[in-house]
């Protein structure tokens, strides 16, 4: 059955013939004074009726474009009539508290549901990400599904987007900017996301041509809201990846709420699937809380708290690789000794108070202070075999190396601290008068930083050593001719860097709703201003400053089909944050410019009806022109700058999605994006960015098997073309491009629901205490594809060749889970 609809679905598209239905929903949660949920309320509208379920839930269908009255009656409660107008396929989210004394009579006058529709922002529900499986399950994996937004490593929570790299992104949590650790590698290095999932309310996403009041940031804006619960309740879950634990809890007098997580994560699962044999002891634990208090009905404080420890402890033991073709078979065998031992420590607490001065008029305060220690110590010796593979079926070494063409050592070193300190203050300001709204903010940001990197990597084949291909030395060609010349590492850096960035930083925007003839119409128009200083022991930088104006338009016509059309787009910069500041060689440069982007983003969004169920097709066409382009490197996830600006880019692409209810009730989505992004330096010419990520597909399905609803099966599925990075990390990208293979990964879960929105029942025995309680089957890279994240290179001493020898992401992991809720 799926299939035949998913053909008709886009058969509607093609040939424009979907029709818009004359209809819209109105849903949401009915509560009694206490904040309970109100079970078996019935609501009428015209001839059509339904029900509250036992969580107060309630979902009515319609009729569009008339006044209704919707009438809300219970056994031991007073009627409550509303008057309301609904647009056609609105999905209008009303929530009522219902009186004991007095009856309740009110109009409600709806302004189509069009707020995150004309601004460009992608809403995703909390419960969606709960339940889709992945290797780092959360936000960031369902966010790698949408289109524009790619990332080729399953192992971590980093993510580019429209051509931009994993620092060009801004997260926020309760409108507190969030920040991810410095030193980190690689993916398996990582541990677990800031976000923690089981306490989200609210998730926002926006590609570009984002607002004023959101910071200076080239990419995108990840925004995140905490719930407030109204009542006890507890969350679990466990598998063998770890486990959380969240806890809702509510003060008498309902002006105290806490919500509280506790995570745990070890990820041996995942990492010992890879090709390298390790003994792999990693631990990643976190403990984050949201605490309210409702002063009175126009004052409330709340803070948000984050305490997390990462340990990483590794210790490679042997690794063959097999590459080549079916004629020419070959392998890489590697012994190693010595460990790696990370360890990252993160405090970060955030102070916020609002004041309501009045109905227009609205003020808040926030404060946060964000701590990291990091260390990075390892020394690993490996010793390889590049080698010929014993092909003979039936012979004893079938599989291993029978000749070696190449044998060397390479040994890596490192002694890399950071501490980091970032203090931010911050005031904002609402003002509300008839169909405008102003917005601004003033922000001071101070980041102390203490550094030091000492690493380097000596390579020697055939027991001679190799020297570094940057730098200018005699000519190497042991054993025909000694070697005279100095014995340097093949690579090395060593610096230590002590520095002070004070930052000041504001922004003011008005948006207005208003009517263009039968048309509805929406404006914002607003400007940010960033002030920054860069100084330290070793440098002292000039003050620098930068204005981004920022604007969108959008309009709705008063056409039978629902369609919303948006122009955004200004002058976006990003002043360098620690890590563009410094160099390859590890050296702070402090008059490093803000990078420049001017963005122009054209969408369309088409809401429509198939199935009386409610589908949307985005389409979002972009163009970035890039300057002051601070050129970097990516090896795994770790970002090297040559701090110097001295390119010039552009990104452009077509971004697609298809988003309904494919089947009742679920929401899945298909998502499909066309990217290019070249860079420019020195005037040498155009060649592909890093983050070059060409085509991308995805699929987010949500399903149950007909016969027995209870089994549920979760699909995310990513196709992405493969990326610039297959070159040494220490080759001139303008002699030397290679593209890694594509990225194709397929992970689904089975999940056997046992109890689903249970208000618990005393005639179910052991079940009685839960409200929610699913086991399920996860299979992480389903058709174990091969995924390469880097390449190793290997010099054979016969031929003077080198080879490009994958570095394979994990293969197929089989996962169970448990969830419960309480």
């Amino acid at each position: 059955m799926i299939p035949n609809k998913l053909i008709l679905v886009f058969f509607f598209f093609f040939i424009g013939l979907a029709a818009s239905a004359q209809s819209a929903r109105i849903k949401g949660i009915i509560l009694d004074k206490n904040n309970q949920p109100v079970e078996n309320v019935n609501v009428l509208c015209l001839n059509k009726t339904t029900q509250s379920n036992v969580n107060g839930f309630f979902d009515l269908a319609v009729p569009a474009n008339q006044k209704l009255v919707i009438v809300f009656t219970h056994i031991s409660l007073k009627k409550t009539t509303v008057s309301i107008v609904l647009k056609s396929n609105e999905d209008y989210e009303f929530n009522l508290v219902m009186s004991d004394y007095q009856e309740q009579m009110g109009e409600v006058i709806v302004i189509a549901k069009n707020g995150k529709r004309v601004q460009g922002i992608t809403t995703i529900e909390p419960e969606v990400i709960r339940k889709i499986p992945g290797a780092n399950a959360g936000i960031e994996n369902i966010l790698k599904t949408l289109p524009g937004v790619n990332s080729n490593n399953e192992l971590s929570t980093q993510y580019a987007v429209r051509g931009g790299n994993y620092d060009e992104n801004l997260v926020y949590v309760n409108e507190i900017e969030v920040y991810r650790p410095f030193l980190i590698r690689s993916g398996q290095q990582e541990g677990l996301s800031f976000t923690n999932t089981d306490l989200v309310q609210n998730i926002d996403f926006s590609a570009g041509g984002f607002q004023a009041k959101f910071g200076d940031k080239l990419s995108s804006v990840l925004d995140i809201t905490y719930r407030k619960p109204v009542k006890f309740g507890a969350n679990l879950e466990a598998s063998f990846l770890g486990g959380s634990l969240s806890i809702d809890a509510v003060s008498k007098d309902k002006k105290w709420s806490a919500v509280t997580g506790v995570r745990y994560r070890n990820n041996s699962l995942l990492v010992k699937s890879q090709e390298t044999q390790t003994n792999f002891t990693p631990t990643f634990a976190d403990i984050q809380t949201n605490i309210n208090y409702q002063v009175s009905a126009k004052w409330q404080w709340s803070f948000l708290g984050n305490i997390s420890q990462n340990k990483y402890q590794y210790q490679p033991l042997t690794r063959q690789t097999n590459f080549g073709t079916i004629d020419n078979p070959m392998a890489l065998s590697i012994y190693y000794e010595g460990q790696e031992k990370d360890k990252f420590n993160t405090y970060f607490g955030a102070l916020k108070t609002t004041f309501h001065a009045s109905n227009n008029f609205t003020l808040k305060f926030i404060g946060s202070v964000f701590h990291t220690l990091e260390q990075e110590h390892f020394d690993i010796f490996a010793q390889y075999r590049l080698g010929e593979v014993d092909t003979n079926i039936g012979s004893d070494t079938y599989g291993d190396v029978s000749f070696s063409r190449g044998i060397g050592s390479q040994l890596n070193h490192a002694r890399n601290d950071l501490d980091a300190l970032i203090i931010n203050t911050e005031v904002k300001g609402f003002h509300d008068w008839e169909e405008n709204q102003f917005e601004w903010g003033v922000k001071y940001t101070r980041e102390s930083i203490r550094d030091r990197i000492v690493e380097w990597e000596v390579i020697d084949s055939a027991g001679f050593s190799i020297n570094p291909p940057i730098i200018i030395l005699p000519k190497n060609d042991q054993p025909y001719t000694p070697y005279t010349g100095p014995l340097v590492p093949y690579q090395n850096v060593r610096a230590t860097n002590f520095n002070t960035i004070n930052r000041f930083s504001s922004y003011a925007q008005l948006s207005r709703k208003g009517n263009l003839g039968s048309s509805e119409v929406w404006y914002n128009a607003g400007v940010r201003m960033h002030n920054w200083e860069v100084s330290g022991d070793n440098a002292m930088g000039k003050s620098q400053v930068t204005f981004s104006p920022r604007a969108q338009f959008a309009i709705k016509p008063n056409w039978e089909k629902d369609m919303v059309f948006r122009i955004s787009g200004g002058v976006y910069h990003q002043p360098p944050f620690y890590r563009e500041l410094r160099d390859a060689d590890g050296v702070v440069q402090p008059n490093v410019k803000a990078q420049q982007s001017i963005h122009l983003v054209l969408s369309n969004d088409y809401s429509f009806k198939i199935w009386n169920r409610p589908f949307k097709l985005v389409s979002e066409l972009y163009y970035k022109s890039l300057t002051d382009v601070n050129t970097y490197t990516i090896d795994n996830v770790r970002i090297r700058y040559a701090a110097n600006n001295n390119a010039k880019g552009y990104a452009q692409g077509l971004d697609v999605r298809l988003n309904g209810e494919f089947v009742p009730g679920t929401e899945s989505w298909f998502s499909f994006g066309y990217l290019k992004t070249e860079e420019n330096s020195d005037n040498k010419g155009y060649i592909a960015r890093p983050t070059d990520q060409r085509l991308k597909f995805g699929i987010l399905f949500q399903d149950f098997m007909p016969n027995i609803p209870s089994v549920k099966i979760y699909l995310n599925l990513i196709y992405n073309t493969g990326l610039p990075g297959g070159s040494p990390s220490y080759a001139d990208p303008y002699l030397y491009q290679n593209r890694l293979r594509d990225y194709r990964r397929a992970d689904v879960g089975f999940s056997k629901v046992f109890l689903e929105n249970s208000s618990g029942n005393v005639n179910k025995g052991w079940l009685k205490s839960f409200k929610e309680l699913a086991i399920g089957l996860e299979i992480f890279n389903l058709f174990d594809n091969q995924n390469a994240i880097t390449n190793t290179w290997v010099r054979d001493v016969y031929s003077k060749n080198q080879y490009a020898i994958p570095n394979y992401m994990t293969t197929r992991v089989f996962n169970v889970k448990l969830s419960a809720k309480l």
